[in-house]
């Protein structure tokens, strides 16, 4: 076993601005010989050299150590570790494969060690972690690693979001003058550019990832004098700062924003190496002050005020297209519900301005027009509003507004501010251009439409493409018209909605393209559509074929089967329903896979199925069942004990009929043919001669090889139904669901990237295919013991009990007038707001704010309550009747 393990170390240098780099080092459960003593202060179970070298490029492919000479990047570092009886202790990770056990008592010694120095480290940390997803289990990364990778994908983020500034660094220098001078000590400084994280994002992630560090990433040391751990906050600090620098210092720029930028702090931020102007000290020293006020006021605006700034985008009317308004107005920051426009606050009288503006903190004015002054430096159109005395707003033009959309509003929103832009441009409310595919299930002239359960997968589908935004039909005059509109916000239909004028345009082809077609395909090739499908889709299916698709998504759609007359026995509730899903999808003509938990009954829904299809009709060919030897003889006593009827012939051992002849004859004799793995190999050409009525194939994962020659010769049986049985479906990697270009197209974009678009594509395939319960589930298992039910009650913040009379306030008015229907109407949509609040005002306020555990006692209790679970070893279950809070409580635990 290998563990490779990784730390950042900085430079040991007398430069100010200090560099550092990654190293990584391979752990080994094979200590070194007699050549390489632990007396020599050389840790006896890591790799060193040449076998490092060798390791990286086998197994991390990794081509740097042979590329040139060795010394280039492999070095010698020393790691502060726990030392018992002389030697280093292993690491957690691979305790559990050498006979050793954790020392009670140690000390902390330096250790000699080879490295490798990793370049890019982003992207190579995320590869490393990516590879170790998909590795064989002969090696692992080490909490060390892992910690970096998971804390370089954060800063990744930050980065990506531009929330560093350029900066000044002082150093202050202390020269002594010569002996026999009388002069005093002459004091001078020091300043360097530089590059600064600035953000209430960088903040958190530092304190929250200080907190998660594991000891072993401050043990790095260029030389084992003078050893000592650093600090785990200045080491993370120091390497954020490092990697923004190389990131920003390696980012290529044209020559005319060399010139844009010449002479400026910014010219020796991205270029820190080229030598700086001559400047007189007191200039440079009143630039650095200059610079502290510019980054104080950066600052300022959110930390002394007691308000949040916010601003709202007012779409334009349909008659002035040009007149979107930007409203200004303050969110408190002890309670984010309560807010103040400024419209209306500068309309009150003196007097009543003093009463509005105390829960705003004090010196009101003062801070607004400061942070007014400190927003307008990042969006400059807000000088338009303070044009007045008494700013409230400004004007955009359509083409501000969608600049401000497209740019302004979040860079706002990441520096702290509360930006509310119109519901149509948030993901869940923005009308999207489309091509929409009607189907319908083609019926013979005077014939009555067929049912669901007469589908097949030759079954004919009437189908029309038709142009759709945002779910309506358009003409193709209306979709014309909209590629030739000039501006990129339109207003169709009563709603201002974005137009991409190149993507309108390439679907319009396509639709044009699709008119002279015969408007008829299969089942079958309407469901490779709509699993090939873009975003660029979407459907409307009749009735009946909606029907069809809904059920191969939702397993709970089936009725259970009646059970089978000839069964010695009774199925249970979701074995029947399990009949019943693979009944449904063979008439189709679709292959399942059931993926049952182990001990939940497959072979037994297998049989059943058998038994079930001999009911309903003669003359069915044999199956033929592939598993594992060792289960074979489970097989066969299960078809004996419940359905002894069924002829079964098992094709196994040295007596085994041979002659392709009398093979045929016997088989025909039979209902079921029992095999091994090994045995569909060695007489694949025997086997591959019958007609099979089914081929079932369990302990499925045993042909997730495509190579292996097994599993070549299994997929040339001949059948029109195939079935899987697994317990375990993905067994070790997303590789075991291969096909042809797997890797490319699933594997890598979810492992390595994330890409979740590409796991719900993935979803989308393999749900309707795959059957799998579990038996912890009570609706598989019910004779578990009964629900014990415990009441926790939650008192409310300030701020939910504020939300809370506001709202009962309000709906008592409405009540005194509504009458009959809407009088309950209002009640029921009352009662769902007040549980919104009770939940955690940002669900009821909808405006994206921070979902903490201060804001609601009963997240905080919940959280009190997991703690407990995790801390006894137990897992838990969360349950909600709402579905945005359920994704607000996954990132809430995750973080």
């Amino acid at each position: 076993m290998h563990v490779i393990h990784g730390t950042w170390i900085p430079d040991d240098t007398n430069e100010f601005i200090e560099s550092g780099s990654f190293y990584l080092w391979v752990e080994t459960d094979t200590p070194a010989g007699t050549s390489r003593r632990s007396a020599d202060g050389v840790h006896p179970r890591h790799l060193a050299h040449t076998a490092l070298a060798t390791f990286l490029m086998e197994k991390l492919g990794l081509q740097e150590p042979v590329s040139g000479a060795l010394a280039r990047t492999l070095y010698i570092k020393y790691f502060l570790l726990p030392t018992a009886a002389g030697k280093p202790s292993p690491s957690f990770e691979l305790l559990r494969y050498v006979d050793e056990e954790e020392p009670l008592e140690f000390d902390l010694a330096p250790w000699q060690v080879y490295c490798y120095q990793v370049p890019d480290i982003i992207t190579a940390l995320n590869d490393i972690h990516f590879i170790a997803l998909n590795a064989a289990e002969d090696f692992q990364l080490g909490a060390d690693l892992l910690f970096w990778h998971q804390y370089s994908q954060a800063l990744k983020s930050i980065i990506a979001k531009d929330q560093y500034i350029p900066a000044l660094k002082y150093r202050a220098i202390s020269s002594t003058p010569p002996k026999g001078k009388r002069a005093k000590n002459i004091s001078s400084f020091e300043l360097h550019p530089a590059w600064e994280l600035l953000s209430d994002t960088y903040e958190t992630a530092i304190q929250r990832y200080v907190a998660a560090m594991p000891g072993v990433c401050t043990a790095g040391l260029n030389s084992p004098d003078g050893a000592a751990l650093f600090g785990k906050e200045s080491l993370l600090r120091h390497f954020s700062e490092c990697l923004l620098h190389n990131v920003v210092t390696g980012t290529p720029f044209t020559a005319k924003f060399d010139q844009q930028i010449a002479g400026t702090l910014l010219y020796g931020c991205v270029y820190p190496y080229r030598p700086a102007p001559p400047q007189a000290s007191a200039d440079a020293l009143e630039d650095y002050k200059h610079w502290l006020a510019w980054r104080a006021n950066l600052t300022r605006a959110h930390t002394e005020a007691g308000f949040t700034l916010c601003f709202r985008l007012e779409e334009a009317p349909s008659t002035d297209v040009d007149n979107w308004q930007l409203h200004f107005f303050v969110a408190a920051r002890h309670d984010p519900s309560l807010k103040l426009s400024l419209d209306v606050y500068w309309h009150l009288k003196p007097k009543d301005r003093i009463e509005a503006a105390r829960p705003f903190g004090r010196d009101f004015e003062k801070n607004l027009l400061l942070a007014l002054g400190y927003a307008a430096r990042i969006y400059p159109t807000v000088w338009d509003g303070m044009a007045t005395d008494h700013p409230t707003g400004c004007r955009l033009t359509l083409e501000e507004a969608f600049a401000f959309l497209k740019e302004s509003a979040w860079v706002l929103g990441d520096a702290g501010y509360t930006v509310i832009v119109p519901a149509w441009w948030t993901p869940e409310g923005r009308r999207r251009t489309k091509v929409r595919l009607k189907t319908a299930l083609r019926s013979p002239k005077g014939a009555a439409a067929a049912g669901p359960g007469y589908f097949s997968l030759n079954t004919i589908i009437a189908y029309e493409y038709q142009l759709s935004v945002g779910g309506q039909v358009v003409t193709e005059e209306e979709w014309q018209q909209l590629v030739n509109a000039k501006t990129p916000l339109v207003q169709f239909r009563g709603q201002w909605m974005e137009l991409d004028r190149d993507k309108m345009q390439q679907l319009l082809q396509f639709w044009q393209t699709h008119q002279d077609e015969v408007p008829e395909i299969t089942l079958l090739e309407l469901l490779k559509i709509g699993t090939e499908a873009e975003d660029d889709l979407e459907w409307d299916h009749d009735q009946n074929l909606q029907d069809m698709l809904s059920r191969l998504h939702d397993k709970n759609a089936f009725a259970p089967i009646e059970n089978p007359l000839a069964l010695q026995g009774t199925l249970r509730d979701y074995q029947k329903r399990g009949v019943a899903w693979l009944q449904y999808l063979e008439n189709l003509g679709l292959n399942p896979c059931l993926a049952d938990d182990m001990g939940l009954g497959k072979t037994l829904e297998v049989i059943a199925r058998l038994l079930k299809e001999r009911e309903e009709a003669d003359g069915v060919r044999p199956t033929l069942v592939i598993a594992p030897t060792s289960v074979l003889g489970n097989w066969r006593k299960e078809i004996e004990r419940f359905a002894p009827q069924l002829r079964t012939l098992v094709h196994q051992g040295s007596t085994r009929l041979k002659d392709r002849q009398i093979f045929a004859e016997t088989y025909q004799t039979h209902d079921v043919v029992l095999t091994s793995f090994a045995l569909a190999r060695l007489d694949e050409k025997l086997l591959q001669s019958m007609e099979w009525h089914r081929v079932v194939v369990d302990e499925a994962q045993n042909i997730k090889n495509p190579q292996a020659a097994q599993t070549r010769a299994i997929l040339k049986l001949a059948a029109p139904h195939r079935l899987a049985l697994t317990g375990t479906p993905v067994e070790n990697r997303l590789r075991d669901l291969w096909s042809i270009q797997f890797r490319k197209t699933f594997e890598v974009p979810i492992n390595k990237d994330n890409n979740m678009a590409k796991s719900a594509t993935l979803k989308k395939l393999v749900e309707p295919f795959i059957l799998r319960r579990v038996k912890t589930d009570k609706r598989i298992i019910d004779d578990l013991p009964d629900k014990i039910e415990q009441k926790m009650y939650c008192t409310l913040t300030p701020e939910q009990a504020s939300l809370y009379e506001a709202v009962v306030k309000d709906v008592t008015e409405q009540l005194n007038e509504a009458e009959g229907i809407q009088r309950k109407g209002l009640i029921l949509s009352t009662l769902l707001r007040l549980k919104q609040i009770c939940n955690h005002p940002a669900q009821f306020l909808q405006d994206g704010s921070a979902f903490t555990a201060e804001r609601s006692h009963k997240l905080q209790r919940l959280g009190e309550m997991l703690e407990e679970v995790i801390d006894s070893g137990e897992s838990a279950l969360i349950f909600t009747q709402f579905t945005e809070i359920g994704g607000s409580l996954e990132r809430y635990l995750e973080h």
